[in-house]
């Protein structure tokens, strides 16, 4: 790389719509800029593309987001326009479509190409397996947590001298419960029809079946309680049957005025505030879950799945309640014991879970990883390069994280 011009990184992701792939991208941008490092930014475009560029990166529109074969082949000479166009160094792929194109295009241009895996992805055929295995060509292969990182060794032969665990991060400064003003609160308290005094049991998740929506209707159910209301703050994804699918539960349990469906927010700091727990049942692990950091920054009681990045990111007996998979019952005597927190407990609980989050999991230790990565691979003399992860190193193999 020539020492007259600035190192250039060229993510590439599907597109910029939301969600946590698009957030850290973004993140990213802002740390490349901030380092004097110019920062494009390749997608189908989106509500996002806007947010690339305020940080101070290029924005390049592709049809980044089609698994059609002929789209995807014509893609990897785009990228490599881009590549020659912007001088680019580093391919960074984000996602497994267009991680196809940006391989093949980084390869021929004799450009690093770098990977990040943001959940374990199953191979339940061969073809399937092949179609993933692009995440594992990295020269780097970043991945977001101990549990992701071991799934990438294990299944997909990635070896440890080339893994990085980076947790992703949460932006403190926007999730600061000292920063909302009541006003706000007070905005959606009124849009949601909340009632004074009642329990606020929030699940924040896109309204799909294995988030554990089902799961959750049947732990409150067992509470026996009408104190409490329930809130399914996400999107759901043009997914009208299980909608339906869930308002029949909720009449046969006789949970009725209890549960609101309440779509996307886009005031997520509020939303928590007005939580007395936030809760995360998924009943397939999540990869990381960046909900827990995020509800937890803000100082939330949070109850979780024992499996997957929640291992990673609640702390029974600190900052929440881990429960087994599939178990209402434990759900149901976690959500209680939550809600039965009294004001002191609360406290000492929300300046406990922050102060963890801001240790662990602070965006600006996510971005001062990723980009300590790309200079192991530019400046291989001026980097240590033992494996990076934040606070331990990797599980032994067969561990789940």
């Amino acid at each position: 790389m020539p020492a007259s011009r600035p190192p250039t990184v060229l993510q590439v992701l599907p597109a910029l719509v939301t969600g946590g792939v698009e957030r850290g991208t973004v993140e990213i941008t802002h740390a490349l800029v901030r380092a004097g490092w110019r920062a494009v930014v390749a997608s189908s475009g989106g509500p996002m593309a806007h947010e690339v560029e305020r940080a101070g990166g290029v924005h390049v529109t592709l049809p980044l987001r089609s698994k059609n074969p002929f789209t995807m082949r014509r893609n990897v000479g785009r990228l490599r326009q881009v590549i020659e166009d912007y001088e680019v160094d580093i391919v960074h792929a984000r996602s497994r479509a267009p991680a196809w194109s940006a391989w093949a295009a980084a390869r021929r241009s004799r450009r690093f190409f770098v990977t990040t895996f943001h959940n374990i992805y199953g191979g339940q055929t061969v073809w399937k397996r092949f179609y993933n295995s692009v995440m594992s060509k990295g020269a780097r292969v970043i991945a977001i947590s101990r549990f992701v990182a071991e799934h990438a060794h294990r299944v997909y032969g990635v070896g440890r001298d080339r893994l990085r665990i980076i947790h992703r991060g949460v932006d403190l400064v926007r999730f600061d419960p000292e920063a909302i003003h009541p006003s706000r609160l007070i905005a959606l308290a009124k849009e949601w029809r909340l009632v004074d005094g009642a329990g606020v049991i929030m699940l924040p998740a896109r309204v799909t079946r294995w988030k554990g929506h089902m799961e959750l209707l049947d732990a409150v159910a067992r509470l026996k309680r009408r104190d409490v209301q329930v809130l399914f703050v996400g999107n759901e994804q043009q997914r009208p049957d299980y909608r339906r699918e869930l308002e029949r539960r909720v009449s046969i349990l006789g949970l009725d005025g209890l549960v609101h469906m309440v779509g996307n927010c886009r005031d997520m700091p509020a939303a928590y505030m007005l939580a007395d727990v936030v809760v995360q049942p998924s009943t397939e692990p999540e990869g990381f879950g960046r909900t827990a950091v995020e509800a937890q920054a803000m100082g939330r009681p949070m109850i979780a799945t024992d499996h997957g990045g929640a291992r990673e990111t609640v702390f029974p007996g600190e900052t929440g309640w881990l429960v087994p998979p599939g178990d209402v019952q434990a759900l149901a005597q976690a959500l209680s014991e939550a809600l039965s927190l009294d004001a002191a407990a609360r406290i000492e609980l929300a300046h406990h879970s922050r102060a963890i989050m801001i240790a662990r999991f602070d965006s600006q230790l996510m971005c001062d990883a990723t980009l300590a990565v790309y200079s192991e691979l530019l400046f291989p003399d001026q980097v240590n390069t033992l494996p990076i992860d934040g606070t331990d190193s990797m599980p032994p193999a067969g561990a789940e994280g």
